[in-house]
């Protein structure tokens, strides 16, 4: 018995001990994106470029030799499912990083958590400006470009071919919306609304308060209709000004042009379309980088279809998180935050880099157009929508320092995000 007892009591102790073993073998992150809601599309992409990047990390050994598991939530692009998803995967799930999202009010109310829970926090598409500015933290960094950068270079188009001329804006009536009217209003002098007028639509709106809202443009007659919209609702949009026939006479302007809503469109809708864009499959090869290539290579073979802007920014999240874990030698947040911070890094385009007193990812920004039905149809996978017209450098369009100090001020923000443990400030 006393045998028999010290041989159950030896197995039980490997037991637990090979399971601790295997636990600890692991690393989990969690991807907090829209599987469903209006920018499911885009969410999709999100999934598809995070397992790839998972399986190559986890084939090369993982992070610090831990192989990562993925954690999933859908987020519905709605702000309080999404910081409920945040904390679930926290708590309960153990998470070491969360990203994803294609929503700037879903990355302001994760944000929120994550500073809370002291977890990084790494938005895949948000460009409302707030985020890295008046609701900038510590624990959040965000990889895609901002309204501000966006509207800065498209500006410099418009300003060459539509100065002086009449705008109308159609604005989605959440953060996002708000600081990117704002902000193209600002570079492209269209700051009167008396004279360029607006109408506010509702995030998740019916179709028929987009038709109001473009049977008013059409009343306007407008040169220039700047539809601040994304996802599905700008497909919903566009579809219905094409319909209208505003396209003949009208120049239609979006501030994100992305294959995602691209495609919902069509090719004829979309056709001479004008927007900005900080990565589209195209961009690896008319500038020829190397990995970005690779990346839309294995993506197109895996898929059958050309990764969208949400792919390479969820690509791009995992492999910094994993390489900054590496450099910091610890998975223990506040190290891997000043491993990331004034980091700069070669992804899958040019040079990048992580901006430490805002956690804004500075880089190049591009002006796209839409080609002609034709030749989008020619490609096999009838997606080659984009022509990359000009291409402007992160540090001459991102917000200085000065001009952000001055923000947080006016909204009685601190100049300094929040300190590390240790840190004093």
């Amino acid at each position: 018995m006393r045998r028999t007892n010290v041989l159950l009591v030896a197995a039980l102790v490997m037991f637990f001990s090979a399971t601790v073993t295997y636990a600890e073998d692991f690393v989990r992150i969690g991807l907090n994106y829209p599987a469903t809601g209006p920018y499911a599309v885009q969410g999709a992409d999100q999934l598809r470029s995070t397992n790839l990047a998972v399986e190559e990390i986890n084939l090369s050994g993982g992070i610090l030799g831990k192989k990562i598991i993925l954690v999933i939530r859908d987020t519905k692009s709605q702000p309080d499912l999404a910081a409920q998803n945040a904390m679930e995967m926290i708590e309960k799930e153990a998470v070491k990083m969360i990203f994803g999202g294609a929503s700037s009010g879903v990355a302001d109310s994760v944000g929120n958590v994550c500073q809370e829970k002291q977890i990084i926090f790494m938005a895949t598409l948000a460009s409302a400006n707030t985020i890295t500015r008046e609701n900038a933290h510590r624990h959040t960094f965000r990889v895609c470009y901002n309204a501000w950068m966006g509207a800065k270079v498209l500006s410099s188009y418009l300003n060459k071919e539509y100065a002086g001329k009449k705008y109308f804006y159609i604005v989605s009536d959440y953060t996002w919306g708000w600081s990117s009217e704002e902000s193209i209003r600002k570079f492209t002098k269209t700051e009167d609304k008396t004279l360029h007028k607006r109408i506010l639509t509702r995030f998740g709106g019916k179709k028929a308060e987009f038709e109001k809202a473009v049977w008013l443009a059409k009343m306007i007659k407008p040169d220039v209709l700047v539809l601040v919209l994304f996802g599905k609702e700008m497909s919903t949009a566009i579809k219905i000004a094409n319909g209208m026939g505003l396209k003949n006479k009208t120049q239609i302007v979006v501030p994100v042009l992305e294959l995602g809503f691209a495609e919902e469109s069509g090719p004829e809708v979309m056709e001479n379309v004008i927007g900005t864009s900080d990565w589209n499959w195209q961009v690896p090869y008319k500038y020829n980088y190397k990995r970005g290539k690779e990346f839309v290579e294995k993506f197109t073979k895996r898929y059958e279809r050309y990764p969208c802007w949400g792919a390479a920014t969820a690509y791009t999240n995992v492999y910094e998180y994993s390489q900054a874990v590496e450099r910091a030698g610890s998975f223990e947040s506040a190290g891997v935050i000043k491993a990331l911070e004034n980091h700069k890094f070669t992804l899958l385009k040019d040079e990048q880099m992580w901006r430490s007193f805002d956690h804004q990812c500075v880089q190049s920004v591009y002006v796209v157009k839409c080609k002609p039905a034709i030749e989008v149809l020619k490609d096999r996978l009838k997606l080659d929508y984009f022509e990359v017209l000009d291409r402007f450098s992160g540090k001459d369009i991102v917000q200085n320092r000065l001009e952000w100090i001055k923000v947080r001020a006016e909204n009685s923000k601190s100049v300094f995000l929040e300190p590390l443990p240790g840190e004093t400030r």
